[in-house]
């Protein structure tokens, strides 16, 4: 398996090329990455943020990143295989400015997969936590399983979390335990995605860390 992208996260240099949409507070506490809402919650999806990183990745990728709640309520996504509609790049001037609404990103102008994860929103949610896979365009809830991570005041040290993309299969995995995996028929829920961009997205008002990106390029 080989390492194409590595990011310490870990100051304010390594991430200096990313694009932020929204607005956030992120900070460097320690050797990680914190991101929290700089707009009230009150303002609701205005309130959230996605960061990107630039670089356009190959269709067969493993994401690797570490992640620790810090605070909740609120949730997490990692969006990947992101491009325009029309095989665009993500950030195409001829693509509708986002501002980390979520309608935004599964009704848009975009097509992307997106694992949510540390799901602690809604009543339901909080009382039976899960991760959910959802392809756009639209909002196709693909897969699901139920989510490890313990509540913020209870996590006591980093998850390390990791997403397969091969041809048409997605899995993912916390800590080494599969929390489910999709066969996409490239028909049901539109056609099979390629390459694209990866980005975080929070929910106000959770503060999340992060740290130790890595991409690989998965065996055949």
């Amino acid at each position: 398996m080989e390492l194409i992208y590595e990011n310490p996260l870990s100051a304010e240099e390594s991430i200096r090329d990313f694009i932020l949409e929204g607005r956030a507070r992120i900070s460097f506490p320690g050797t990680c990455m914190r991101m929290e809402n700089e707009l009230s919650p009150d303002k609701m999806q205005k309130a959230n943020y996605v960061l990107w990183c630039p670089v356009t990745f190959p269709r067969n990728v493993l994401i690797t990143w570490d992640f620790r709640p810090v605070r909740e309520p609120g949730l997490c996504i990692l969006f990947f295989a992101a491009k325009g509609r029309r095989g665009e790049d993500l950030f195409d001037d001829r693509l509708a400015k986002r501002t980390g609404e979520y309608p935004q990103y599964h009704h848009g102008d975009i097509n992307a997969f997106h694992v949510s994860y540390f799901r602690r929103k809604e009543k339901d949610e909080r009382a039976f936590h899960t991760c959910n896979l959802r392809k756009s365009y639209g909002f196709h809830l693909t897969a699901q399983g139920g989510d490890p991570i313990p509540d913020a005041d209870e996590a006591a040290d980093f998850y390390h979390l990791s997403v397969l993309k091969r041809d048409a299969l997605v899995a993912f995995s916390i800590n080494g335990l599969e929390i489910f995996r999709y066969q996409d028929d490239g028909t049901s829920c539109g056609p099979l995605l390629e390459d694209g961009k990866i980005g975080f997205r929070q929910l106000a008002p959770l503060i999340g860390e992060y740290r130790d990106l890595k991409v690989f390029a998965p065996d055949t």
